[in-house]
């Protein structure tokens, strides 16, 4: 079997404590737009693609921290790799499985269907699938009342939709979010804050 590549980079996340510099600076460099925004964080883009940048505050986060040892730090979060399809992405998730490489978070955004894995430095990668078709309903989503209500997303056992493919399900099945919560707690104060 030929391993899946990721198509394109899709976005990359960043930890700041100059939420509003960033913005701005963001704005300003590349024309950047605001997709959505929350007091935690905020997301932009230039493009046709719902989000090329992603910010996370934290003064707001972790208003204590302030790059003590043991607190969060600034700087990049993680990348983000789009795959083609679901089939891509799980193909990429059995091939690395048997390397043993699993993810660490497994996550329906509502916006991506996204497995995140930590490299051998710590490293954070996100592949993700679109859960939409076009651009233009990415767009939506992200600027719409169900992302507002849980942009950190619902986790999933990549394994439970594999045995529902082999019980007849389809991927294609789970590309649309469903229900909303539970908002996932991995990602920590984050999820607080929504």
């Amino acid at each position: 079997m030929t391993l899946p590549r990721p198509s394109k980079l899709a976005h990359v996340v960043y930890r700041t404590r100059r939420f509003a510099d960033m913005l701005a600076w963001y704005g300003n460099v590349f024309g950047a737009r605001v997709q959505h925004q929350n007091p935690a964080m905020a997301f932009l883009t230039f493009d046709d693609e719902h989000h090329r940048f992603a910010f996370l505050d934290l003064a707001v986060i972790d208003p204590q921290g302030a790059d003590q040892p043991g607190t969060a730090w600034v700087g990049v979060d993680h990348l983000a790799w789009s795959h083609a399809s679901l089939d891509d992405l799980f193909a990429h998730y059995s091939h690395c499985k048997a390397n043993g490489i699993k993810p660490y978070w497994c996550i329906h955004h509502g916006l991506t269907i996204s497995m995140y894995y930590s490299d051998p430095d710590g490293n954070q990668m996100e592949f993700q699938v679109n859960a939409f078709d076009s651009d233009e309903q990415c767009n939506a989503y992200i600027s719409g009342p169900s992302f507002e209500a849980n942009p950190v997303g619902v986790e999933f056992d990549p394994e439970a939709w594999l045995a529902a493919v082999h019980d007849g399900a389809v991927l294609e099945d789970f590309r649309i979010r469903s229900v909303h919560e539970p908002v996932s707690p991995i990602r920590g104060a984050i999820s607080a804050l929504l």
